[in-house]
């Protein structure tokens, strides 16, 4: 058994009230029943009724060029004004300067060479979310793409890091719904907020073997919320709103920062036409903070078919799907349960006021439908307790840092030297989680299977392989994984971005 901290440390229940009291949490926000860790920061200029702008597709990248086995591809990080409100110029920092960026599309076994050139402000870095990917190219959070012309901390034009990195994905893994978004240390949360996120989609043979919804009705939902100040901008609590330094936010926003306008795919509430047939929909919840918990309204069907890792063994019904940031699922809905001119509804049952609604989809007319979701999908090996070498004990806990409020794993900061684990190569593991608020704890390289949590088995969303875990307040959950297909250190964290750079982040190195 290792770890620094054992549950018997963790404060549970009031302690966990008391915690967060002395350091300045906002109370009641995350704790109980609450569905998110966080505060809401409003937006200062009137926001435009719902349902009144299509859906918006991100586009797909084509390579610049392609041999036998690679796709090369170049993506450039730029400011960009574009309309999210309705006669509103907004600034963001983009991927090929839109939010999202545009999605690229692997066939495994297929390496994807990413080249990104920086010509925003400040350093990024860029983290392929769900990757099995190599050491040198996971976007460690201290492997900064400096801006051109970048002056700052002693750096200079000639650094060879200054203006563009080249990552290198080889793509050898189960077809799924990655994402890619920036992993700057100490800002991932503000560039993220600006618009640094995109899709990153794999395929395989199994995948394409199905019947089930494909082109046009293959639709990717990336969800997440914002706020506007009053001239339109983005409005982000950062104490340095360059993002140079010092990093954080202003009080009372350090347990996480709540939008008020939900956009998907970059609209605001947008309205989607749908034919009487099944779509695939690829749900991410790129918010930094917020959680969700969707339903259609009138009520139908989320057959779920994949997870953070791919497909699902079976498809798993649902009638509504808790989400936490980072977490993606992968449904499908038949609107052939409507009549042609209803008007459905995805809503939010974790959200109130502008944030109960996420969209509508309007049933256009009929068509004929081909798809089909069969009672098996993949294969998936369960790993066994048994074959486990480590079982660790990892607490995600509030936690003041000297004088200031933070967020710390086994009651201690981020630092780039220390390693929480040490896992040989093909080692598999345990982990027991503990959480005193809400924490969606993700792990780099590796996908993990669900144990249980408390005292019983996996929740209903925790099918599958999966790369983030809904940590819910005063709870363990218990999660196993096997280290393989590359050595050398990566990092775990909660992925509520604002705790993330708050220092909820530690390493782990496979040897």
């Amino acid at each position: 058994m290792s770890g620094r901290i054992s549950r018997r440390s963790l404060l549970l229940g009031t302690g966990a009230a008391v915690l967060a009291g002395g350091v300045g949490v906002p109370l009641g926000l995350g704790i109980g029943g609450s569905s998110s860790t966080g505060t809401l920061l409003r937006s200062e200029l009137p926001l435009p009724p719902p349902f009144q702008r299509p859906l918006v597709v991100p586009p797909v990248l084509a390579p610049v060029r392609s041999t036998a086995g690679e796709d090369f591809y170049e993506i450039t990080q730029r400011v960009a004004d574009v309309e999210i409100l309705p006669g509103v110029r907004t600034q963001i920092w983009g991927y090929e300067g839109i939010f999202p960026g545009p999605t690229i599309v692997s066939r495994r076994g297929r390496k994807a060479i990413v080249r990104h050139r920086n010509e925003l402000p400040v350093p990024t870095v860029v983290h392929l979310h769900g990757g099995r990917t190599s050491p040198e190219h996971d976007g460690y959070p201290t492997d900064l793409v400096l801006p051109h012309g970048w002056q700052h901390h002693g750096h200079h034009v000639g650094d060879p890091r200054v203006g563009e990195r080249t990552y290198e994905y080889d793509a050898d893994q189960r077809a799924a719904t990655l994402w890619y978004h920036d992993h700057r240390m100490d800002f991932t949360a503000p560039n993220v907020w600006r618009g640094l996120a995109g899709l990153h989609l794999v395929t395989d043979d199994v995948e394409r073997a199905l019947e089930l919804p494909d082109g046009d009705r293959d639709v990717p939902l990336v969800i997440c919320d914002r706020s506007f100040a009053a001239n339109g901008s983005l409005a982000y609590p950062s104490v340095d709103p360059e993002l140079v330094a010092p990093p954080g936010v202003h009080p009372p926003y350090e347990a996480g920062v709540l939008g008020d306008v939900l956009l998907v795919n970059g609209i605001p509430w947008p309205a989607m036409e749908v034919d009487t047939v099944c779509y695939r929909f690829r749900l991410l919840n790129a918010s930094n903070a917020r959680r969700y918990r969707l339903r259609l309204d009138p009520p139908a069907p989320l057959v779920q078919i994949g997870s953070d890792g791919g497909l699902l063994e079976r498809p798993v019904t649902h009638r509504h799907l808790d989400m936490a940031p980072a977490e993606r699922f992968e449904v499908v809905v038949d609107f052939g349960a409507y009549p042609v001119g209803q008007g459905v509804r995805l809503v939010n049952d974790f959200g109130d006021g502008s944030t109960s609604q996420v969209m509508e989809f309007r049933v256009a007319r009929t068509a004929a439908d081909l798809s089909r979701v069969p009672d098996r999908l993949s294969e998936i090996p369960p790993l066994d307790p048994a074959d486990a070498t480590t079982v660790r004990d990892v607490v995600f806990q509030s936690k003041a840092i000297g004088q200031v409020h933070g967020w710390t794993i086994n009651g201690e900061p981020f630092s780039p030297g220390h390693d929480h684990a040490e896992p040989r190569f093909g080692d598999v593991e345990i982990w027991n989680l503990y959480g005193d608020f809400h924490h969606p704890v993700h792990l780099h390289l590796v996908h993990f299977q669900v144990l249980g949590r408390g005292n019983g088995g996996p929740g209903q969303f925790d099918a599958g392989w999966k790369d983030t875990l809904d940590l819910r307040p005063a709870e363990r959950a218990r999660i196993i994984t096997r280290f393989d297909g590359h050595r050398g250190r990566y990092v775990f964290h909660c992925h509520n971005l604002e705790h993330e750079d708050m220092m909820m982040m530690g390493n782990f190195s496979v040897r």
